[in-house]
């Protein structure tokens, strides 16, 4: 198992279920996107606890927003929750996307840097989205690249898709960069993303987003499955929480 990703979910008594795209929105207009991060990492170590304790350890990746890479007192709240849930900072991952870097670069990096200094990796998630090249990037201590599911989605069928998705892992490579593909969905992107050369994949064809309740369960069945299943690596969990939720979603290699 590679690790797992923490997907925010909001089930409102009265509205339903709001989606993320909206709530993390309307935190950022409203300046609430810090309290949310917080919250939202503070789960996620928890949780790791959870399964230390268990005598399991699994790598957990919590997202940043753009305000998030600008804000100067983000690594010292996340070396508080480390002590507090007594969590190894190399079972956190965060990740970020390319145009949060490039707001205030010079802060960003040096978020990123004391984070790296503490042991806690990054992730570039989404990447091809943005304005960005390699060659910049390569100024931000980024451990991971996340290749957007907009080029993952149809290059089963796209050559031209194909085209991008090759090179950009061969890229990745070039700077020591583990590759992920995200929004795999099907056993012929899985097998292509294979070839290529892709170092981990997270999308449907692996598992969809679960309870962290659920994830034991998970990779029992899978080590209980064929060779072919277990030649996967998992990446995505969930965390239940009083007003909220912190769901996953499962990357292979």
């Amino acid at each position: 198992m590679a690790g797992v990703e923490a997907l925010a979910r909001w089930e409102h008594p009265r509205l339903g279920e709001i989606s993320p795209l909206r709530f993390v929105a309307l935190a950022e207009e409203t300046g609430l996107i810090g309290s949310l991060t917080r919250w939202a990492l503070n789960a996620a170590l928890r949780q790791t606890r959870l399964w230390l304790d268990q005598g399991v350890r699994v790598p957990v990746a919590v997202n940043l927003s753009a305000l998030d890479a600008q804000d100067a007192s983000l690594p010292g709240a996340i070396a508080d929750l480390l002590e507090r849930w007594q969590v190894p900072a190399a079972l956190l991952e965060v990740e970020i996307t390319e145009s949060a870097l490039f707001g205030q670069p010079a802060v960003a990096r040096d978020v990123l840097l004391r984070l790296e200094a503490m042991g806690v990796q990054a992730a570039l998630d989404d990447f091809g989205t943005g304005y960005s090249s390699l060659g910049y990037l390569k100024q931000f201590p980024v451990r991971e690249l996340k290749i957007d599911r907009s080029f993952i989605a149809d290059m089963a069928v796209t050559a031209r898709d194909r085209t991008i998705v090759g090179s950009t892992i061969a890229l990745g490579h070039s700077l020591d960069l583990v590759v992920v593909a995200e929004g795999v969905e099907n056993g012929a992107t899985l097998e292509l993303l294979r070839d290529l050369g892709c170092d981990l994949v997270q999308g449907y064809e692996v598992a969809r987003p679960m309870p962290a309740t659920d994830l034991m369960q998970w990779i029992g069945d899978r080590q209980a499955g064929s060779p072919s299943t277990m030649s996967l690596l998992m990446r995505s969990a969930t965390t239940s929480m009083p007003s909220g939720r912190i769901d996953g979603a499962v990357q292979t290699a």
